[in-house]
């Protein structure tokens, strides 16, 4: 017994509507009075715009109050901007993460009315509860209640129907918003530089003169780039340069084309490094009705993409050629002119065929798994469907037969089955290409599709760069972006041809027309958005690439060692790819996407992810704590046996399941070590750097005691050496017949004596004095006192001499007294006149020891 779908649990009809009666499963979930006594009814424009949560240009266009998020019992704010569904919590205005959701994320929405059944005297005032159901892209069913009796209900699905899918693409948020502060270069350039990388080129870089002029038509000895799609008349869904075999040129580029649906040649993807063996990617060849058409130039394309082997045999390496249809399906495309190739018409070649199902399949298995998520989640938007809500019910000692009805349940939504199928193609043309060094050629009906997610696939298998973050975008924009899968078909989102001028009709639709819709939403208003004409056209929408991160979700599960970043990185990835708020996956190829100039109007997923891991480095919770790239330096090939997926849980059981969603308990734990141990690094680097300053102030310091003690030893040598030249001096004075006296303060005193009785005369001198009597003074020495007794060899006081002294000298004192040798007077003259000669010849030479000794041994 397969379980009930969400959508379809909520009717309007008389017999459903007595079913959920008396259930409680809403009516206790709401306490209408209180909401309706506390809160006004909703405007069209907020009194309180200016919201904290707001983004760069994110506006408020409706909000409702006293509304419920039905899933988590909550009340709160429900607000309509021009880029979010935002469910503010009661009173403190934060934002509840299950209630909000980008606009571009909603698949489809739709108004319901529960009639709730009164009691018997009652039966007359039987009240209806209305409702809001909002189903997103993104694996979430979330319901929402409001007040009765009001008109918040109307504003916020006119609201929704407004801004849901706008008519042209130019009125997306991405363009209101701008590049902000998330610039994107040029992707042309980041495209010829992976190129480069392919052809062993890498020490060259690309640059937007090199595009301009045409120079980056580089070859090795196999491979060429071909400029014969530059201005994307060849085939508008191919990039603007191509990888080709060397011997192949242009005009056979062009004829080949012809032969292959939307024009989509073969091309190289990928080629090995040593062994030449290439992976290559195309449509579906045309073989027409009879299956008998063939392309002569076609068939020498891919023959050449079968290099000759680097052996001394020199033989020819195999190519397998992919399909990834089901056979059936295959055959079925040659009404419309397609097919597949024979193996008979292409040189050593083997067709083998995936059965990868069409988009169509791939839609409605995603759909079936979301329902089944909500309804055996923990936050089911109905809990009467809900068997693990409120703890009623547990896997261990419960209704068995419910669990096998979920199981079941699980398996028949097809979507594990499918990934699996990716996985293991996938897997096995890798093996080819790095086992037996054959080459392969992926094709599916346009090319764009299954073949996008299976070389995709098979490059992050053979290529560890692929598996780091500068890889992983490299891989996206080259074989997702730049060989043309239609996101915006498959999201839903307006694209090039369809932005016009005219009314907003909502150009594009979600998958609504794949899946019954209940007659509650059919009769109460639902809404899906529609696009232009075609039932062809309507039913475009498709999970494609949100199965490939599945699959890559799936191969960091087996290889945790393999991938720099983590599922919680893959996840914000996809949220980013869902909201449409950057414009790298806008428009379905890359010349749509520089008609519109979409690199320069709007912001850079890419510069957005990286500027949130720059915050916080390796210990992001994008980056993965396991990544050892040498424990994985080649391809990764993994068994059949290994390729059996489950559940991602951080992305299918996120709304459903929180709990669960949580990355891994040792990864947790791993983080945490990785957060403490860095934490702990930048303290070392922290010491480590004040123990440098530390130890260069030392060594600082260092230096200057060093100079500190040589000018202490230059002087305590001056020192000595004046020391010696006093002693010095002092001799040749007392050798003049004069006593000389040192003190330690004030100037030089000379006292000469005359007589038997003792007649000091002292002079104070200064500076200017001492050099006018020999006494020599070196700037480095200290000034010295110095006490000289002269005692004169005649004594008498009626000498001549003295008497011609005391008649001439103009310098005498009252007291009699002699300021000699001021004075200049006759006393004493002869050895007067030799001190001074001997002073002055003291003031311009050095004085050493040794010459006085010499003196005194003369004598």
């Amino acid at each position: 017994m397969s379980a009930p779908r969400r959508s379809t649990s909520l009717r309007d009809s008389s017999s459903d509507s007595e079913r959920m009666e008396g259930t409680g499963s809403w009516d206790d979930s709401l306490d209408w009075f209180k909401l309706e006594v506390q809160h006004p009814a909703s405007r069209s424009v907020s009194h309180h715009a200016n919201y904290k949560c707001l983004l760069e240009a994110e506006r408020v266009l409706v909000e409702g109050r006293g509304v419920v998020l039905i899933n988590t019992d909550e009340a709160g704010t429900l607000i309509v901007t021009n880029f979010r569904l935002i469910f503010l919590s009661e009173g403190t205005e934060n934002i509840i993460v299950l209630g909000t959701i980008p606009l571009a994320t909603i698949e489809k929405f739709s108004k319901m009315v529960v009639k709730n059944q009164s009691a018997p005297r009652h039966s007359e005032k039987t009240t209806s509860q209305r409702f809001l159901q909002v189903i997103g892209k993104d694996m979430r069913i979330v319901v929402f209640g409001f007040r009765p009796k009001t008109k918040q209900r109307r504003a916020i699905y006119d609201g929704l129907l407004r801004c849901i899918k706008p008519s042209r693409l130019w009125d997306l948020y991405a363009f209101s918003c701008g590049p902000f502060k998330f610039t994107n270069a040029n992707p042309k350039v980041r495209l010829l530089n992976e190129y480069f990388r392919l052809l062993g080129k890498g020490l060259c870089r690309a640059s937007m003169d090199m595009i301009d002029n045409g120079s980056y038509t580089m070859s090795n000895e196999l491979w060429r780039i071909c400029n014969v799609n530059s201005n994307y008349i060849m085939c508008p869904s191919y990039p603007f340069a191509l990888i080709v075999p060397k011997s192949i040129s242009d005009e056979e580029v062009i004829q080949a084309s012809n032969f292959r649906s939307k024009g989509r040649l073969p091309v190289v993807s990928w080629c090995h490094p040593e062994t030449g063996a290439v992976l290559a990617r195309s449509s579906q060849p045309l073989v027409g009705l009879m299956m008998n058409m063939r392309s002569n130039t076609d068939e020498k394309l891919v023959a050449e993409l079968c290099s000759q082997l680097g052996d001394e045999k020199k033989r020819r390496r195999k190519l397998y050629i992919a399909d990834a249809r089901p056979r059936k399906n295959a055959l079925a495309n040659v009404a419309m002119g397609g097919g597949s190739e024979s193996s008979s018409n292409y040189f050593q070649s083997e067709v083998v065929f995936f059965g990868i199902d069409n988009i169509h399949s791939m839609r409605e298995s995603l759909s079936r798994l979301r329902d089944y998520l909500d309804a055996y989640g923990t936050t089911s938007s109905d809990g009467t469907l809900s068997l693990l809500r409120h703890g009623g019910w547990t896997w261990g000692g419960g209704n068995l037969s419910n669990m096998s009805a979920s199981v079941s349940t699980l398996g028949d939504s097809g979507w594990l089955i499918h990934v699996q199928s990716v996985l293991a193609g996938s897997a096995w043309i890798a093996a080819r290409v790095s086992l037996e060094s054959a080459s392969v050629l992926v094709h599916c009906s346009d090319g764009w599709d299954r073949t996008s997610q299976l070389v995709a696939l098979a490059n992050l298998l053979l290529d560890p760069y692929y598996r780091t973050f500068t890889g992983f975008q490299a891989l996206i924009e080259k074989d997702w972006l730049a060989f043309g899968h239609p996101f915006a078909e498959r999201g839903g989102m307006p694209t090039v041809s369809g932005s016009s001028d005219r009314p907003p009709d909502l150009c594009r639709q979600s998958s609504v027309g794949s899946f019954p819709l209940p007659p509650m939403c059919q009769s109460s208003g639902s809404f899906a958005p529609p696009t232009p004409s075609s039932s062809h056209a309507q039913n475009q929408q498709s999970p494609i690439f949100l199965q490939w991160i599945d699959c890559v979700s799936q191969l960091l599960r087996m290889y945790p060692f393999a991938f720099e970043f983590s599922s919680a990185f893959l996840v914000d990835l996809l949220d980013c790819v869902l909201s449409c708020r950057f414009g790298n996956f806008f428009c379905n190829s890359e010349k749509e996407r520089q008609q519109v100039g979409i690199s320069e109007a709007c912001g850079c997923l890419w510069a957005y992810l990286a500027d949130l891991r720059s915050s916080e480095g390796r210990s992001h919770v994008h980056c993965n704590p396991f990544y050892s790239p040498l424990k994985h330096n080649g391809p990764l090939l993994p068994p059949a046996a290994a390729l059996a997926p489950t559940l991602w849980p951080q992305f299918h059981l996120r709304w459903a399941c929180p709990s669960e969603a949580q990355a891994g308990e040792l990864e947790a734990q791993c983080r945490i070590m990785s957060i403490k141990f860095s934490k702990l690094q930048k303290a070392k680097e922290g010491a480590e750097k004040k123990a440098k300053e530390t130890a260069i102030v030392v060594e600082s310091l260092s230096a200057e005691l060093r100079n500190e003690k040589q000018l202490s030893s230059s002087a305590m040598a001056l020192a000595k050496r004046a020391s010696k030249e006093t002693a010095a001096i002092k001799r040749a004075v007392q050798s003049l017949g004069c006593k000389v006296h040192y003190a330690s303060g004030g100037d030089t005193t000379v006292d000469i004596e005359t007589s038997p009785v003792k007649i000091s005369q002292k002079s104070v001198f200064s500076p200017s004095t001492r050099e006018s009597v020999g006494i020599v003074q070196h700037e480095d020495k200290s000034d010295l006192s110095v006490s000289i007794s002269v005692a004169a060899d005649d004594v008498v006081s009626s000498n001549p001499f003295g008497r011609v002294c005391d008649t001439l000298c103009p310098l005498r004192t009252r007291d009699g007294g002699c300021r000699w040798p001021d004075a200049g007077c006759a006393q004493l003259a002869s050895q007067f006149i030799g001190v001074k000669a001997d002073y002055e010849a003291l003031d311009s030479l050095s004085i050493y020891e040794g010459y006085f000794k010499t003196m005194e041994g003369g004598k």
